[in-house]
């Protein structure tokens, strides 16, 4: 299937956003793992949130997805498994990594896999980190790398990790660790990658009852025993969704507002809000909502966006159609991800007519004459999101494989649709 894209004239519109993926994926996990009853309320339901709660079910956990919530009965930190467990997490390179932690509270082994994608995306970090904390973590392919056995118990202790490739290691360890024999401490030796995600992994834990100390993100520590509640929890909107929709203001000139939005969200990815309004477009927050709006040109920026790592295609995707070159640095770990997000995009841009450098960390896009092509996204959602709004401001362009999207923004095309823009 192929989605075409054709130029639009400036916009008017309004959109929903939809609720957080990586909200979703933590208080599923901490509701699986407390005690008593959890209502998430406004979850995520899409690919990859569907893959966490099919991998606590396949642990033994009960889950029910109603309209607009999920009831999760949890198992109070032991999970019910009869048996050793495969779970298959698909392409869900969070599913697989917080899974990795959580499956040492299990009394039998756990295997965990994915797609062929998944088997060449590093653990070994998080895999050595856990051995010094009790676990057990044979590679039963590459070293390394999935798949991965998993066997042992979570004792707790000292340890330091690595999460210069992604900070979904440290995420791990932390959500599992109230369930640990005695306090955990982790000591982070480099700047992790994308570390605003720490920043919800602690907000989920303290609001699911643990008791988490941190200093920055050079050390964190969980006391033992300070177990999570059963509560009512509601997801909030979605940053890294909401930028494909902010975007298409700043490439195609008008208006767009997003709704369902916490304002104060310590969410990442509203960095992105920072890096439109750096390049001319005006930013207004609303008590649940956020309005960008562009009347003139636009202006190249540099920016580190390390700690923003899912709007980097939406960024370099504005960028082309700026006045001046932009940089982007904090990009190296983004070819981990569910493609080589830094050589698909690099690619893409260059054969619509774009000047694009890549050195290390850092990507420069310099703006030319562009043409739409036809892209492919390796089954990565957000290479499909990103070059679709580019693609609204250029014509011409062809989505191969749209259906990717379903990983993160089930509703994209629709809302798309909705608003006359396809």
């Amino acid at each position: 299937m192929i989605v075409r894209v054709s130029r639009t004239e400036p916009v008017d519109a309004t959109f929903e956003a939809p609720p957080s993926k990586s909200y979703t994926h933590r208080a599923l996990i901490a509701g699986a793992l407390a005690s008593g009853r959890t209502r998430i309320v406004n979850p995520l339901r899409a690919g990859d949130t569907e893959l966490t709660a099919w991998g606590l079910e396949s642990l033994g956990v009960a889950l029910e997805w109603l309209p607009g919530e999920i009831i999760v009965a949890g198992c109070d930190g032991t999970f019910p498994a009869t048996g050793e467990v495969t779970i298959d997490c698909g392409n869900s390179g969070t599913t697989l990594r917080l899974l990795t932690s959580a499956a040492l509270l299990s009394p039998h082994p756990v295997v965990l896999t994915g797609s062929a994608r998944m088997l060449k995306r590093p653990i070994g970090p998080l895999a050595g980190a856990l051995g010094s904390l009790g676990g057990e973590i044979a590679f039963l392919g590459e070293p390394g790398f999935p798949p991965i056995r998993i066997t042992g118990r979570l004792r707790g202790g000292k340890t330091q990790i690595d999460g210069s490739i992604s900070s979904q290691f440290i995420s791990s360890i932390l959500m599992a660790a109230p369930y640990a024999e005695e306090d955990v401490e982790l000591a982070l030796p480099a700047t992790p990658a994308s570390r605003s995600y720490l920043d919800v992994t602690a907000d989920v834990m303290l609001g699911f009852g643990a008791r988490l100390e941190r200093r920055e993100y050079d050390r964190f520590r969980v006391e033992s025993g300070a177990t999570y509640r059963g509560r009512d929890y509601r997801i909030e909107g979605d940053y890294s969704s909401a930028s494909y929709l902010f975007a298409i203001a700043a490439v195609c000139g008008g208006k767009v507002t997003v709704t369902g939005l916490n304002p104060a969200s310590v969410q990442g990815d509203r960095r992105f809000l920072d890096a439109l309004e750096a390049m001319g477009c005006r930013v207004t927050f609303g008590r649940d909502a956020v309005t960008v709006e562009r009347t003139d040109d636009l202006g190249g920026i540099e920016i580190d966006m390390s700690s923003s790592p899912d709007t980097v295609q939406t960024l370099a995707a504005v960028a082309a159609v700026a006045g001046s070159p932009t940089t982007i640095t904090g990009i190296g770990h983004l070819q981990y991800k569910e493609s080589d997000r830094v050589a698909v995009t690099a690619d893409t841009l260059r054969r619509m007519g774009a000047g694009v450098e890549v050195t290390g960390d850092s990507l420069t896009i310099t703006p030319g004459p562009l043409h739409g092509v036809f892209v492919d996204p390796h089954d990565d959602h957000r290479t499909a999101m990103a070059f679709a709004v580019l693609g609204l401001a250029v014509g011409g362009m062809a989505i191969r494989d749209p259906e990717c999207v379903e990983k993160s923004f089930p509703g994209f095309w629709e809302a798309l649709y909705g608003e006359g823009l396809l």
